[in-house]
């Protein structure tokens, strides 16, 4: 097929992967409402087109935490990404660099802290859960560090798992889920040969290095489940502000006080996320969230943003919205499905390209001059979807 978007990216991992594995990237909790704001409300903020600016070259170059970028665009952390791809971590994070953006792994990954950094030039980053088995977190620290990783990303969105309904239709979970997603890798023959039979050790890797035994994909559910801490508060982070000695950035921020909490803590930046309407179903989408917490904390930290974004025209928007940069999670996930690490690179020409469009038509020869001027607020399709929902 023809691959000229993200979406053509996402119809292609489709039809590659089982569905098991499809629906974990694709889907969200409870009934997705979130998930589907996160695209929708993006969609709804209109770039100000303007004309005979002399605009000429357009400069996407950026810096976070004093590292140069191509441009202000991040790898989000995706869970069980190696089982998207053949070491699926390892092949996004060789186009990252390749790229000139940094990549960020997951806890959960299936490849470990030490493989994937030591296949590539320059340092990743590093995401953490706030977990109850405190020894694995300090054991994660320091294996990253060793690695040579100076940026952690801090996950505090997640003290419960939230409901995803998809993975028990799909196999992920629910009854008999081994035996479907067997059934579903032999009706999936390149998947099942590429990942399956050469991607193998199909486990948590970082887990499974802390805990001297092999934790699977049957155990995952079950390991995160029995980790997450309820009872978490800033108070309990301290021990890793005093540890990490590098930029912390606390990621799952949606409210304006809770980002000055990040700033009063002393985070160097914080990701405006709904992990990708994974988990409370209902809230704020990211692109409605940031602007009021841009507002309150913009200057005295880094502020990214995540979810629900799919091209170069939604960086800029939220670049508009006052985030310094973005992270893509789903995007990405669907590209390396679908062709590997060849296809995140191509995705994110593929962003470039649309970035360099948007901003040439809207005025801004570099990144610094994108802001809410950048945008007319649009109101009649939001308000049309109300009307037709009530």
């Amino acid at each position: 097929m023809i691959i000229s978007s993200s979406s053509d990216y996402r119809e292609a991992a489709r039809r590659r992967l089982p569905p098991f594995l499809f629906h974990y990237i694709d889907g969200g909790a409870y009934a997705e409402a979130t998930l589907r704001r996160n695209v929708e409300d993006l969609s709804d903020l209109a770039l100000r087109q303007r004309v005979l600016k002399s605009v000429g070259e357009v400069d996407l170059s950026a810096s976070l935490f004093d590292q140069p970028l191509s441009m202000p665009v991040g790898l989000a952390p995706v869970g069980l990404t190696g089982m998207f791809a053949r070491r699926g971590e390892v092949q996004a994070a060789q186009a990252a660099t390749r790229k000139g953006i940094p990549f960020t792994l997951s806890t959960v990954s299936v490849c470990p802290i030490e493989e994937v950094q030591s296949q590539v030039a320059k340092p990743i980053w590093f995401q953490l859960y706030v977990l109850k088995d405190r020894g694995f977190m300090q054991n994660a620290l320091e294996r990253a560090w060793a690695a040579g990783i100076r940026t952690l990303v801090f996950t505090v969105d997640m003290p419960v798992p939230g409901a995803r309904y998809r993975d028990a239709h799909s196999g992920m979970s629910g009854p008999n889920a081994a035996f479907r997603r067997m059934v579903q890798a032999v009706l999936h023959p390149f998947w099942a040969y590429d990942v399956g039979l050469m991607g193998t050790p199909h486990d948590l890797g970082n887990v499974s290095a802390y805990r001297k035994e092999k934790t699977t994909l049957e155990d995952y559910v079950g390991w995160l489940g029995a980790n997450f801490d309820p009872s978490i508060g800033w108070k309990d982070l301290e021990w890793i502000r005093e540890f990490w000695k590098g930029p912390m950035v606390i990621k799952g921020i949606l409210d304006p006080e809770d980002a000055r909490d990040a700033v009063r803590f002393g985070a160097d930046g914080i990701i405006v996320s709904n992990h990708g309407g994974r988990q409370l179903d209902g809230v704020l989408s990211s692109a409605r969230a940031l602007p009021p917490i841009a507002d309150a904390v913009k200057g005295e930290m880094t502020l990214l943003a995540d979810s629900g974004i799919r091209s170069g025209l939604d960086v800029v928007r939220m670049l508009a919205q006052g985030a310094d940069g973005v992270l893509l999670g789903r995007a990405f996930v669907y590209a390396l499905a679908a062709a590997g690490g060849a296809g995140v690179e191509n995705l994110l020409d593929i962003i470039a390209k649309e970035m360099r469009v948007a901003m040439t038509l809207t005025g801004a020869r570099a990144i610094s001059d994108i802001s809410r001027d950048s945008l007319v607020r649009e109101i009649e399709r939001p308000l049309a979807r109300a009307a037709a929902a009530e």
